[in-house]
């Protein structure tokens, strides 16, 4: 694929500020982009391939802002693995060093909203596994999200409400209960389990 067929795919997902320097790292890294379905347990992933190059994975529906982040994130595992080849924890010191670096570039050439940008600042710290884990980050991408009828975040939610999870094929139903420090404590209804929930963990409400 030429450069510009790259920037015209990428002109899809990501800010417009960003594409030049995406189609870079494509090429000069020998990156295979490889643009998902939807899938709840991750973001995106990255395998070194046998044959060389290297694939990252990411998700289609996300918001130009957290598609971006969840790129630099694999890229970072791609340079992580280039330097210390599997000798290292997956998100251990020397991944946080390398996502550090590539992130910080972006950050200072103010490609992010405002709300992003503050959220991003405090979470380069001690980046996690996953952008969701952090609730000021994870909260600030969500902003950018396509609407969708129907689907919530827990936090929005009356206490006493009546939910399921949102894409959830286990068909539990669950009632809102008080926040616990950084979670709501919720019943599932038929079991009456106790479940901890994150409150940006998106929902659909429903009536008994």
């Amino acid at each position: 694929m030429s450069n510009s067929d790259l920037s015209t795919v990428l002109s899809k997902y990501v800010p417009p500020d960003t594409i030049k320097i995406c189609v870079s790292w494509i090429v000069q890294k020998n990156i295979h982009l490889k643009i998902t379905r939807d899938r709840s347990s991750k973001y995106g992933d990255y395998i070194p391939l046998q044959q060389g190059g290297h694939r990252i994975s990411v998700n289609h529906n996300l918001n130009q802002y957290s598609f971006l982040i969840t790129f630099i994130h694999e890229v970072a595992h791609l340079e992580t693995y280039l330097k210390y080849k599997r000798r290292h924890e997956p998100h251990g010191k020397e991944w946080k060093h390398e996502f550090r670096i590539l992130l910080k570039e972006f950050i200072d050439r103010n490609i992010f909203p405002e709300d992003i940008k503050k959220a991003l600042v405090n979470y380069i710290h001690n980046p996690s596994a996953s952008s969701c884990t952090d609730y000021h980050l994870h909260k600030a991408l969500k902003a950018y999200d396509r609407p969708d009828e129907g689907r919530f975040h827990l936090e929005d939610l009356p206490e006493n409400s009546l939910f399921t999870m949102y894409k959830s094929t286990s068909k539990l139903r669950f009632k809102k209960g008080q926040k616990l420090r950084t979670r709501f404590q919720c019943l599932e209804v038929t079991t009456n389990r106790i479940y901890f929930v994150s409150p940006m963990a998106e929902v659909i409400p429903y009536n008994s």
